[in-house]
């Protein structure tokens, strides 16, 4: 029998068929390649250009949203930076008969060179920050971004030396902007690559930004030219940063990550006390895009305390001290850290209370030991959710404060292990850090 082969693509559709025929006389055979019924037309062949290989079955189900919104913002982001770049050259002195080339190389070299020292620092400070938090540092970023374009507008009134500080803080909030959407792009090109399509995936999006930037850039061109009076150009930069920063907020907001970072990993514990299992996208529906760092909120939403995970064991040792101060005993401080160390004996991690509550909030930290994995912190925060929303003990009280933590230590542990699996099932991933927003430390406690 004559073979018939059928050819796919990486997404499963059928790109050909090949069928060989029975032999002629002379022991010959041919093979006939049939084309596919549904052939794609010259529109979809061009969108394959932009779109990564497999799609729609190769990305998640919110990568279509996000790119319309995150196009429409670049578009719009192009025409503002053009009405600020004349605004800038301006500034140096375009047009200005006094003006020294030398003077306006100058300050480009200290702008860049203050930009460049900005991105370091901001970069070390923040590193963690960027993937647990980076829908909310890629909607920062272009808040960054558009406050530079206002200062690059504002700059020409200003006297020459205060111009230099304007401009030059511009430039800190650009290089800030790069850091943060750097960052925060490739959280999200992560995220949303589930063939493990990465650079693909990048790729695809450089050649989307590069005709939308290009469009962008045309259409600024046109409104450069026809806009000259400030009322006009003032107008026209209002309009476009606030298409931005709308176009931005829908972006992120169309993002449902599967990772727990602190905030989600609060919405789920909630939902997971009523005995409901939520989805991705129903905790993304619920999020806030900027949250107050290491806050713990109750279900009603009130702020029950703040948590850090990753402390160093110095903080538990002033803990510790602090909470006995009171006694001038070094023994009660000693006995203080051997009671947090035997509750936590068995546990990969230390929760303890560092400060006095203040309008009945809870201040916690998580002090983490050398073995644990990111579910143990999951399992330390949400006990430090039960501890600060369950609990009407005063952190004076030591004895009731200890009992409280024997108490939620169990109670994390039985909830993490009963919904472990559902969650998994329902798209979480489990088996990801995204708890720690800064570089922690790890203690091995030795006998």
């Amino acid at each position: 029998m004559a073979p018939r082969i059928t050819e796919f693509d990486e997404a499963g559709n059928v790109t050909a068929t090949y069928v060989q025929s029975e032999g002629g006389t002379q022991g010959h055979s041919r093979v006939d390649v049939i084309p596919p019924s549904d052939s794609k037309s010259l529109w979809q062949k061009g969108l394959d250009v932009f779109l990564p290989v497999g799609y729609p079955h190769s990305v998640t189900h919110d990568y279509l949203e996000y790119q319309i919104y995150d196009s429409l913002q670049a578009f719009s982001s192009s025409i503002a930076s053009l009405l600020s770049s004349r605004a800038v050259l301006s500034s140096v002195g375009v047009g200005d008969a006094d003006a020294s080339p030398t003077a306006a190389l100058l300050l480009s070299i200290f702008q860049e060179s203050i930009g460049r020292l900005a991105t370091i620092l901001f970069a070390h400070r923040l590193g963690m920050s960027f993937e647990p938090e980076c829908k909310m540092y890629r909607l920062l970023a272009d808040i960054l971004n558009d406050t530079g374009f206002i200062l690059d507008m504002i700059s020409p009134v200003f006297p020459k030396p205060i111009r230099v500080v304007i401009l030059s803080f511009s430039s800190v909030l650009r290089s800030l902007c790069g850091v943060a959407a750097g960052s925060a792009k490739a959280s999200l090109s992560a995220h949303f690559a589930k063939w493990g399509n990465l650079g693909e995936l990048n790729a695809k999006d450089s050649s989307q930004e590069t005709v939308i930037s290009l469009l962008g850039m045309w259409a600024g061109s046109l409104v450069v030219s026809w806009i000259t009076s400030q009322t006009a150009t003032w107008t026209a930069l209002i309009l476009s940063l606030s298409i931005h920063l709308e176009t931005n907020r829908r972006a992120v907001r169309a993002v449902s990550m599967r990772t727990l970072n602190r905030q989600r990993a609060t919405l789920v514990y909630h939902h997971l006390k009523r005995g409901h299992v939520p989805t991705p996208e129903e905790v993304s529906k619920q999020e806030r895009i900027f949250e107050r760092d290491g806050v713990l909120r109750r279900r009603d939403d009130s702020v029950a305390g703040f948590c850090a995970v990753g402390s160093s064991m110095s903080r538990l040792l002033n803990a510790v001290s602090k909470q006995h101060a009171t006694t001038k005993s070094n023994k009660l401080e000693s006995d203080g850290l051997a009671t947090a160390l035997t509750i936590f004996e068995p546990s990969p991690y230390i929760l303890w209370n560092d400060r006095q509550s203040q309008l009945n909030r809870q201040s916690l930290f998580v002090v983490l030991k050398k073995d644990a994995t990111p579910k143990d912190m999951l399992k330390a925060w949400w006990q430090a959710l039960e501890l600060a929303c369950g609990s009407r003990v005063d952190s004076n009280d030591m004895q009731g404060f200890v009992n409280e933590v024997k108490r939620t230590l169990g109670v994390s542990s039985e909830l993490l292990q009963a919904y472990e699996k559902r969650l998994e099932e329902a798209g979480w991933d489990l088996t990801s850090s995204a708890l720690e927003v800064v570089a922690g430390s790890r203690v091995a406690i030795e006998a």
